[in-house]
C-alpha cells in the first residue's frame, strides 16, 4: 500500500513538472511571438521602480512577395557561345546560382524561374520585401559574370571630380553612421535590430552584426583596442574607421583563447595541394621519416631551411608565428595542440603533404565578442573605368574553386585559386606578360580584387594576398565561387511590384482563421466536452510554438506557406479527434476513465503515426524536388506536422492525465460517453 502511494506521488510530481515545462515554453514562445506584451510590462516596471530590465528579443515576421510586395528583376542570358544542345542546362545553371545567392536554403522563398521567348533565355527573379531596385540587384550579388582583366594603356589616376565625389560620399556616410551610433548608444538592446536594418556588411547583418571573437593580431585586430575598454553589452561611443568604412562596435562576451607558436617542415608530393614537385608519395614519406630521425629542437630550423618544399621556407625556417584554433587544417591543428612545448611531432599528413611540427610556445590571449554596424565608404577601386582594363579571356568558367588559406610566414588570411586545364594555360600566359602589373578580378565589370602579379604562374593555382582580414578573405572567396557562372547575363528589366494580396488579404485571412478557430472550439467542446476543451488549450500552445519556430528559423510566410501551416493545424485537430473517438469507445465499454484515456491514446497512436509519416515523406520529396514556392509549403507543413504530433500525443495527454482523479471530473456530462467508471 505504501509502495502504491509513493508511486502515485511520483506520478503526480512528474505531471506537475511536465505542466511547468509546458507553461514555461508557452510563455517564452508567446513573448517571442508578441514581444510587446512583455516589453510593455517591463517598460512600466522600469519607469515605476527605476529598474533596468532589458526587452525580450524582438524577431520580425518574414513575409513573402505576395503578402508584402517586393522587386522583380528580369535577366537575359547570352547564349552566343553556347551550343544549342547545352543551352537549357546553361540557363538552369544560372538560375541555380542566383537562387543560392538569394537564399542558400530556400527558406526566404525567392521566386527564381526561367523562360524562353524565341531564341532568348530569361531568368525572372522576384524578391519579397525589397522595394528598392538597387538594393535588390545588390542582394543577388555583383551580378554574375566573373572576369580576369589586365591593365590597358588607358589606365589613369582619379580625376579631380572623381576624388571630390568620393570625398563627399564618404563625408555623408560618416554622418549617417554617427546618426545610427546615437540610436545605438541610447538603446543598446536594439543593436541587433539596427544591424539587420542598417548595416551594409552582408556577412554579419542577418545575425545582428556578430563578428565572432576578436583577438589582438587576429582578424579585425583594429577593433581590439576599442573592445577591451568596453563593458559587456556596451556600445563604443566613437566610430572606428577601417578600409571597409565606418564601424559602430558593441562588445559581447569575453573569453581567453590559447594560441600556439610553431614551425613546420613540409615535404610535399605529386598531387598534393600547391605542390610543384614530382616526388612520389612514397618517396616523400621516406624523406620526411629520415628527417624525423635527425630532427632536434636545436637543428629544426636548419633542417627546414635545407629541406622544406614550402615556398619561402629557406628564409623563414617554417615559422608560423602564433595561431589559434580554426586557422590551420584539422590534422595539423589537432597534432600541434596535443603536443608539449619543445616537442617535435610524428609525421603528420595533410592536403599539402607530410609535416614535422616543432611547438615553440603557447600563450593565452584575451578575446572579445564583437558586434558591428558597418556603413561602407568609397575607395579608388570604385571609380575604376572599364576602359582601364581589358578582358584577358580568363573567366569564371575556368575557375575550379577558391578557398581561404593562411600565409605560412605571416599567418595572414589569403585567397587561393585553382583553375581547370584551359584556365591553367591562360593564367600562365596572362601572368607571364603582367609580372609587376595588376591583373584585376571583376564581377560584371566591378572590381572585387586588384592583385599585383609577382611572377609567372604555370601550375594553374595562385594566391591572392593583400592584408586581408579573415572576413574579407571569406567574402572574396564567396564572391569568386558565386561568380563562376556558365554564361553571362544582362539585366533587361527591373520594377517594383505591389503585393498581390496585400494587407487587406492578411486582415481577411486573420479574420477567417479566427472564425475557423471559434467554430472548431465550439465543435470540440460541444462534442467531446472536457477532453475537447483540453485539446483546444493544447492547440493554442501548439500555435504559439509553431509561430515562434517560424520566426526563429526564420520562415518567410507566403500564401503557400500559410496554407501549409493551416493544413498542419487541421491535422493537429484530426489527431485529437482520433484519440477521443477511441477513448469514447473505451468509455462506452464501461472501462474506468484512467484506463479509457490510456487505451484511447495507445490505440489511436498507430493511425496518427502512419498518417503523419506519409505526410512527412510527401513534404520531404516536395521540398527536395519542388520550386521555391512549393518548398515553402512543404517546409511549413513539415514543421507543423512534427509539432502537431507533440501537441496531440504529449500536451493533450498530460492535460488529461492531470485532471483525471479530480473530484469535479466525476461528472458524467464532462465526457463524451455516459457509461463509464471513475
Amino acid at each position: 500500500m505504501a509502495q502504491k502511494n509513493r508511486s502515485s506521488i511520483n506520478s503526480k510530481t512528474k505531471l506537475r513538472l511536465y505542466l511547468l515545462v509546458i507553461f514555461i515554453v508557452a510563455v517564452l514562445g508567446g513573448f517571442l511571438d508578441y514581444p510587446k506584451l512583455y516589453n510593455g510590462g517591463v517598460d512600466f516596471l522600469n519607469s515605476k521602480l527605476g529598474l533596468q530590465i532589458g526587452h525580450f528579443y524582438n524577431l520580425p515576421f518574414h513575409l513573402g512577395l505576395d503578402l508584402q510586395g517586393g522587386t522583380q528583376l528580369v535577366y537575359q542570358a547570352n547564349m552566343d557561345k553556347v551550343p544549342g544542345s547545352d543551352q537549357n542546362d546553361a540557363v538552369e545553371g544560372v538560375r541555380d546560382v542566383i537562387e543560392r545567392r538569394v537564399n542558400a536554403f530556400g527558406v526566404a522563398e525567392p521566386l527564381v524561374q526561367t523562360s524562353k521567348e524565341g531564341n532568348n533565355f530569361r531568368v525572372i527573379v522576384e524578391l519579397a520585401g525589397v522595394s528598392n531596385v538597387d538594393q535588390a540587384i545588390k542582394m543577388i550579388g555583383e551580378t554574375p559574370l566573373l572576369e580576369f582583366k589586365e591593365q590597358s594603356d588607358q589606365a589613369q589616376a582619379l580625376t579631380a571630380e572623381q576624388k571630390k565625389e568620393m570625398d563627399d560620399y564618404n563625408v555623408a556616410a560618416k554622418t549617417k553612421t554617427k546618426d545610427i551610433l546615437t540610436q545605438a548608444i541610447e538603446t543598446p538592446d536594439t543593436f541587433a535590430d539596427l544591424a539587420k536594418g542598417k548595416s551594409e556588411d552582408a556577412a554579419t547583418k542577418d545575425n545582428g552584426g556578430d563578428l565572432g571573437f576578436i583577438s589582438e593580431g587576429g582578424a579585425h585586430t583594429e577593433f581590439f583596442n576599442t573592445l577591451k575598454n568596453l563593458a559587456k553589452d556596451q556600445v563604443a561611443e566613437a566610430l572606428v574607421e577601417n578600409s571597409e568604412g565606418y564601424n559602430i562596435l558593441k562588445r559581447g562576451e569575453y573569453k581567453e583563447e590559447t594560441k600556439v607558436k610553431a614551425s613546420h617542415l613540409l615535404i610535399c608530393f605529386k598531387g598534393a595541394d600547391r605542390c610543384e614537385k614530382d616526388t612520389s608519395k612514397e618517396d616523400a614519406l621516406k624523406k620526411i621519416q629520415e628527417l624525423k630521425s635527425q630532427a632536434t629542437a636545436d637543428n629544426f630550423t636548419d633542417l627546414v631551411k635545407a629541406n622544406s618544399t614550402e615556398p619561402g621556407a629557406d628564409q623563414s625556417g617554417g615559422d608560423l608565428g602564433y595561431f589559434g584554433k580554426g586557422q590551420m587544417v584539422k590534422q595539423f591543428e589537432d597534432a600541434v595542440y596535443a603536443m608539449k612545448v619543445g616537442e617535435i611531432s610524428d609525421v603528420i599528413e595533410t592536403q599539402f603533404g607530410y609535416h614535422l611540427i616543432y611547438k615553440a610556445d603557447t600563450k593565452v590571449d584575451p578575446t572579445y565578442q564583437a558586434y558591428r554596424i558597418l556603413i561602407k565608404k568609397k575607395t579608388e577601386a570604385d571609380y575604376i573605368s572599364k576602359d582601364q582594363y581589358k578582358y584577358t579571356g580568363l573567366s569564371g568558367k575556368h575557375l575550379k574553386k577558391a578557398q581561404v588559406t593562411f600565409s605560412p610566414n605571416t599567418n595572414e588570411p589569403q585567397v587561393s585559386l585553382e583553375f581547370n586545364d584551359e584556365g591553367k594555360a591562360l593564367f600562365a600566359d596572362i601572368t607571364g606578360r603582367n609580372v609587376g602589373k595588376v591583373v584585376g578580378i571583376f564581377l560584371d565589370g566591378e572590381a572585387i580584387s586588384l592583385p599585383r602579379v609577382n611572377e609567372k604562374i604555370s601550375e594553374g593555382s595562385a594566391v591572392i594576398t593583400g592584408k586581408f582580414t579573415l572576413e574579407e578573405a571569406k567574402t572574396l572567396v564567396r564572391r569568386l565561387n558565386a561568380g563562376a557562372l556558365p554564361v553571362p547575363i544582362e539585366l533587361v528589366s527591373q520594377q517594383t511590384v505591389g503585393a498581390s494580396l496585400g494587407q487587406e488579404f492578411i486582415q481577411k485571412s486573420l479574420n477567417a482563421a479566427l472564425l475557423a478557430f471559434i467554430l472548431v472550439t465550439i465543435f470540440m467542446i460541444a462534442y467531446y466536452r472536457l477532453p475537447g476543451l483540453l485539446s483546444i488549450i493544447a492547440l493554442i500552445i501548439y500555435t504559439i510554438i509553431i509561430v515562434a519556430i517560424f520566426k526563429s528559423i526564420p520562415v518567410t510566410l507566403t500564401l503557400s506557406g500559410i496554407a501549409g501551416f493551416v493544413l498542419s493545424v487541421g491535422m493537429a485537430v484530426d489527431a485529437n479527434v482520433l484519440i477521443f473517438e477511441r477513448m469514447k469507445e473505451e468509455l462506452g465499454l464501461g472501462k474506468p476513465l484512467g484506463s479509457a484515456s490510456e487505451e484511447g491514446f495507445k490505440r489511436a497512436w498507430p493511425s496518427i503515426r502512419d498518417g503523419n509519416l506519409t505526410t512527412l515523406l510527401s513534404c520531404f520529396f516536395l521540398y527536395w524536388f519542388g520550386t521555391s514556392m512549393i518548398k515553402g509549403f512543404a517546409l511549413t507543413l513539415f514543421i507543423g506536422v512534427v509539432i502537431s504530433m507533440l501537441s496531440a500525443i504529449t500536451i493533450t495527454r498530460i492535460f488529461l492525465n492531470t485532471v483525471i482523479g479530480w473530484k469535479w471530473t466525476n461528472a458524467s456530462w464532462l465526457f463524451p460517453s455516459k457509461k463509464y467508471k471513475v
